[in-house]
């Protein structure tokens, strides 16, 4: 999984976890969250309109705000597989991290358009888009390993040898 290819959605900077996840859909189970993502942003249908595999490609500062586990969670249970930002707020990069949704670090927005497929590795570091490639900051081992097993609770219940069915 250290290899990610999908449909490119271009987002701005400063995407707070509001635009992300509105506070009206706090009350959701998290398994219903999927279907608010990003409905206070400028995309507000994007819930309707995301595949699964798509990548959002930010600006500056993607996730500040609160510190709401549930930004990231509605942004993979909409079937969102990676995040590309030009810089993260620093606990949605954790948390995302933590849930198993790869993120990583990179001006590629300045550049990019809405709708194009690129394809990204985790490990290395580079972005393949139609124009060439791109530089990217690669994940860390740790956080490879985490986002492998689908998240930290995952990880650490497996290295516990706790089955995790």
């Amino acid at each position: 999984m250290n290899k990610i290819t999908g449909t490119v959605w271009v987002f701005g900077n400063n995407i707070d976890t509001d635009q992300i996840l509105p506070g009206y859909a706090m009350a959701e189970d998290f398994d219903g969250l999927g279907k608010y993502a990003m409905a206070g942003s400028s995309l507000p249908d994007f819930s309707g309109k995301v595949k699964p595999g798509d990548i959002i490609v930010a600006g500056k500062n993607f996730g500040c705000g609160s510190s709401r586990e549930q930004a990231p969670v509605a942004l993979k249970a909409a079937g969102v597989s990676l995040i590309i930002a030009e810089s993260f707020a620093r606990i949605f990069r954790r948390n995302a991290i933590n849930i198993g949704l790869p993120v990583l670090t990179s001006e590629l927005w300045q550049t990019i358009r809405q709708g194009q497929v690129i394809a990204a590795d985790l490990e290395q570091g580079n972005i393949i888009t139609p124009e060439g490639e791109v530089a990217a900051c690669a994940l860390s081992p740790n956080a490879l390993a985490t986002i492998a097993a689908g998240g930290l609770i995952n990880r650490v219940r497996r290295e516990l040898g706790i089955d995790n069915s």
